[in-house]
């Protein structure tokens, strides 16, 4: 009845996931290679937590 009020998780994690990628951007811009790298790993974590929670929306309809 009140599903407006849930908070949608893929929301948050897309909203992450292009967050760390305008940071690797900026390290990157500024000669951090070693800092871009990390940040880039963890994006690429996001991207697959969010790939597996719209593969098991996907599912589940």
């Amino acid at each position: 009845m009140f599903k407006f009020f849930k908070s949608d998780p893929l929301k948050k994690l897309k909203q992450s996931y292009h967050e760390k990628l305008e940071l690797a951007m900026l390290a990157q811009r500024n000669g951090d290679i070693e800092g871009y790298s990390m940040i880039t790993v963890e994006a690429e974590d996001l991207l697959k937590e969010i790939q597996a929670l719209e593969n098991t929306s996907a599912e589940a309809k």
